[in-house]
């Protein structure tokens, strides 16, 4: 038999792989995140208590900071907020030697969406450097009918909603195959951008009928699957079932064709396959 892939583990596993993933941020992925309209700051500071606090980020991108009234922090990296509230504090004879820590309360400004095959769709707040395992599991996980390959597609300039993907887009699509991130591929974890849509398509099946087990149509869980895959997810043949006696019946150009084939022939999306009954 053929190696099958457990789907029904994918899900646990991609919320293994993001602690795994998580463990592997450094602070400075952190502190170099670029702040937004609507994000909100917490600022502490050690010179002053009562200058700490939440503050959200306006509009504008600014906010207002007491002694020094509006600060631009829109476009800036948390480590540059730091740098020039430390530097006004300083340059306006408030302190000496400022010593502040800036850090995210609330990540409001960036987001991305993931729709498809996950228990949760919808839009998802982009918060620090998120990766894809990350925002599947902030999305419930891929569900069963869910194929082994997530599609990411970059956000044009333009773009406010989700973005499906197009042959007018693939210069911006990035697919990655879900089953090399269940078997440690963190090379393919890709990094999400603001406006990223992921996109999860449906499994395609195939059908399985005659001399098996449990006829029916199954999900195509792997790339390449042969015909004795395909009837393995059936529960393999019956007694009565001939191994030479077994036919594909495939549309080719809106045309049914009946193919012979061979148990390590690979089946293709929306094939019947038929086992028949021995000559006895």
């Amino acid at each position: 038999m053929g190696c099958k892939v457990d789907k029904s583990r994918l899900p646990v596993l991609l919320l293994a792989l993001v602690v795994a993933a998580g463990m592997g941020q450094t602070a400075t992925s952190v502190v170099d995140y670029v702040v937004g309209p609507q994000d909100v700051l917490t600022i502490t500071s050690y010179d002053q208590a009562d200058l700490s606090g939440k503050f959200t980020i306006e509009a504008d991108g600014t906010f207002t900071f007491p002694l020094i009234g509006r600060f631009k922090a829109g476009g800036l990296t948390l480590r540059q907020v730091e740098d020039d509230l430390k530097r006004r504090l300083k340059d306006e004879g408030f302190f000496k030697n400022p010593q502040v820590t800036v850090a995210v309360e609330t990540y409001r400004s960036r987001k991305i969406f993931v729709v498809g095959e996950v228990r949760s769709p919808g839009t998802i707040t982009l918060s620090g450097n998120m990766n894809l395992v990350e925002a599947l599991a902030r999305a419930g996980s891929t569900l069963p009918t869910a194929s082994a390959e997530a599609i990411i597609v970059h956000a044009s300039e333009s773009a406010t909603g989700p973005t499906l993907p197009t042959a007018q887009n693939g210069d911006n699509i990035v697919r990655v195959d879900l089953h090399d991130l269940q078997q440690g591929g963190f090379s393919n974890n890709t990094m999400l951008r603001d406006g990223d849509t992921i996109f999860v398509p449906r499994a395609e099946s195939v059908y399985v009928f005659g001399q098996v087990k449990n006829p029916g149509a199954y999900v195509l869980q792997q790339k390449n699957t042969t015909v004795l895959q395909a009837l393995s997810l059936a529960g393999g043949m019956t007694d009565r079932g001939s191994t030479s006696r077994i036919q594909i019946i495939r549309v080719v150009n809106d045309e049914k064709k009946e193919i012979g084939v061979k148990l390590s022939d690979v089946v293709k999306p929306g094939d019947t396959i038929v086992v028949r009954e021995k000559f006895f």
